[in-house]
């Protein structure tokens, strides 16, 4: 009879499923996907940029500045006034120090807010400032 009881036994062991090996393999994986993710920012509005022949595409635009055609600057999704686009912009230079700016002006934006976001992320100390175009 005990050799039943131990036959039995073995019997249960063996049908067992190791899952641990399988966890690892989802865990290393949803890690090597969070951290090869680019992650988009935007600026929080879309603008109909004017065409350039010229236009480059920019591959680390980390600080996003956006004017609507009505004048309005949009940072990280936020409607701010042209007073606190220079501490913005500081916040976000502080967060990535190698961040280069780039303003996504409306066609129908004037010139004045364009230059008052440029001279307030030159005073930031971001001096890498673009202006974003479409290609022609």
């Amino acid at each position: 009879m005990r050799h039943l009881n131990q036959m039995l036994q073995d019997q249960d062991e063996k049908e067992e499923i190791d899952m641990t090996p399988m966890l690892d393999v989802v865990f290393i994986l949803l890690i090597f996907f969070i951290v090869t993710a680019s992650f988009v920012k935007e600026a929080g509005i879309d603008v109909n940029r004017p065409e350039a022949a010229t236009a480059v595409k920019k591959e680390r635009a980390n600080i996003l500045v956006a004017i609507s055609d009505k004048g309005d600057i949009w940072i990280n999704k936020r409607k701010v006034d042209i007073r606190s686009v220079q501490a913005n912009i500081e916040r976000l230079k502080a967060e990535n120090p190698q961040g280069t700016v780039v303003i996504q002006a409306d066609k129908k934006s004037t010139t004045d807010t364009l230059i008052k976001v440029m001279d307030s992320a030159r005073a930031a100390g971001v001096y890498d400032v673009s202006i974003a175009a479409q290609d022609a």
